[in-house]
């Protein structure tokens, strides 16, 4: 992030410091709400009622000015938002790979004197990886809870018109809403797993 970038959303927080109202281009408004951050694509509001992430395409142009909206930088902030979801699950499959790897070598240790002897003097090392997997899928857990969380206090369906013709469509803010869910089931399973490995590492 450059410095003048950074420059524009501390003054936008500022200004922002005491509430603000805000009314999308369908009437729905957020009275006196704090805008807790922004993004590329939309901003996050806080209000009596939660939070809410509104994005640009459902703001008045005005707005959409006053936060420097910018639709290639958006659409570059949905793809890298797609790759990290990726990274995610790439990440989930090896932790996996190493737990269940894990496991087969304490299986395999406990008739061979040799391999129990080493289980026996890395154990503490073990466990201290062990944990820091565990912490490192409950950091993975609260952000997909957020994301998960932000989206739903969102319409699922919005609307348009083009012409007299009225349409509606699905939120953007929805649409990665499944694979978030599928992979939070994915990171908990996987809690479980490991949580299951320290305590019986610790025995």
């Amino acid at each position: 992030m450059t410095t003048f970038t950074s420059l524009i959303l501390i003054v936008c927080f500022a200004s922002l410091a005491l509430g603000d109202d805000f009314k999308t281009i369908e009437g729905k408004e957020y009275k006196n709400a704090k805008v807790s951050r922004v993004e590329p694509d939309g901003i996050v509001l806080m209000t009596k009622s939660g939070i809410s992430k509104v994005y640009f395409t459902e703001l008045p142009k005005e707005v959409q000015e006053r936060f420097h909206y910018d639709p290639d930088k958006a659409a570059a902030y949905s793809a890298e938002q797609n790759a990290a979801l990726e990274q995610l699950r790439k990440q989930q499959e090896e932790g996996q790979v190493r737990a269940k790897f894990a496991t087969e070598r304490k299986n395999n240790a406990a008739g061979d004197e040799l391999a129990a002897t080493e289980s026996a003097n890395n154990q503490q090392h073990r466990i201290q990886t062990l944990q820091a997997r565990y912490d490192e899928l409950q950091k993975q857990d609260d952000d997909l809870v957020r994301r998960i969380q932000e989206a739903e206090q969102l319409p699922r369906y919005l609307t348009g018109q083009s012409g007299r013709k009225h349409y509606s469509y699905l939120n953007p803010a929805w649409r990665y809403v499944p694979d978030w869910q599928k992979s939070l089931n994915d990171v908990r399973h996987e809690k479980d797993q490991v949580k299951q490995q320290i305590d019986q590492a610790q025995r």
